[in-house]
């Protein structure tokens, strides 16, 4: 069975100190191949575990589907090895093949990406920005949401307090749902790889029901690409927050399609680079009205 995290024993030196033998926790990376019925789609390096909820997430963002109900399900097959290259007769559960619902069109073989991808990488492009309004099934520029600055400064904070693995291994992204208002935390994944926690959250969103997800802020613990800047459009989020800088691409993608680009949220300070009328300043409104008191 494929492993979150794995022991290893390493050497800790310190210079001028001492050295010490011990047992470290590495953050599991094991390649999954995502197929559809029956056919290979993809195939990423991710953390494994909450699979289903990747290849889930991983076909809204590719427009495959946009309900979890257009999922009839999803099993493990044998044959795929940890490593590239390796081969074993046991099954590792490094293949998943998923199944469509009925009526549901399955996509172009043309499209599928038969290689292995590293746990970052993605499409990215100016010729990817039409294809994201083609295929998109929600309007997130009509998401009528606001969220305070405050709440918004708070959320890394929240993420990073969901963040088990991390904790234990210091090698994983995540990506956690908000509610907009309220701020409750409603899912945390981790992975290896920023775009599959994305996947993970969205695939969650939409077992539940919740597609589009309006009224939520999707929170990364890096930077704001223009792949995961994609993947919220493609699930319906309204307000995309990092942890770090967003990049150009991401940044025009964000305005094209009427989402709230928020980056380098540290609390209390934040930088919006797009969407600017979501994020609202309560207490600075209330101290400017005292002030002309």
């Amino acid at each position: 069975m494929t492993r979150v995290t794995v022991r290893r024993r390493v050497r800790r030196v310190t210079i001028g100190g001492r050295t010490a033998r011990r047992e470290d926790l590495l953050a599991g990376e094991e390649p999954l191949e995502v197929r559809v019925g029956g056919r290979s789609y993809a195939v990423t390096m991710r953390t494994p575990g909450h699979d289903v909820e990747l290849a889930t997430g991983f076909l809204v963002s590719e427009g495959v589907v946009t309900d979890g109900a257009e999922v009839a399900g999803a099993r493990y097959c044998a044959g795929s090895p940890r490593v590239p290259g390796a081969h074993t007769g046991e099954n590792t559960y490094n293949v998943l093949d998923v199944a469509l619902a009925a009526g549901v069109r399955p996509p172009d073989p043309a499209l599928a990406r038969e290689f292995f991808t590293s746990s970052a990488c993605g499409l990215c492009g100016k010729a990817s920005i039409d294809a994201v309004f083609t295929r998109s099934a929600f309007d997130v520029a009509g998401d009528p949401v606001r969220v305070d600055a405050a709440l918004l400064a708070a959320l890394p904070g929240r993420l990073r307090a969901g963040q088990d693995v991390f904790a234990r291994t210091g090698g994983l992204h995540a990506a956690g749902l908000f509610d907009a208002t309220t701020g409750e935390a409603l899912v945390v994944r981790e992975d290896v790889g920023r775009h599959n926690a994305v996947d993970k959250v969205v695939g969650w969103a939409a077992a539940a029901g919740m597609l589009p997800l309006r009224g939520t802020v999707l929170v990364v613990s890096g930077r704001a690409s223009f792949e995961l800047t994609q993947k919220a459009v493609m699930a319906g989020v309204p307000v995309l927050a990092a942890v770090s800088a967003p990049s150009s691409l991401a940044a025009e993608l964000a305005d094209s399609a009427g989402l709230t680009l928020v980056g380098f949220v540290r609390d209390p300070t934040l930088v919006v680079y797009a969407g600017d009328h979501r994020v609202v300043e309560h207490e600075a409104r209330s101290d400017r009205r005292g002030d002309a008191a």
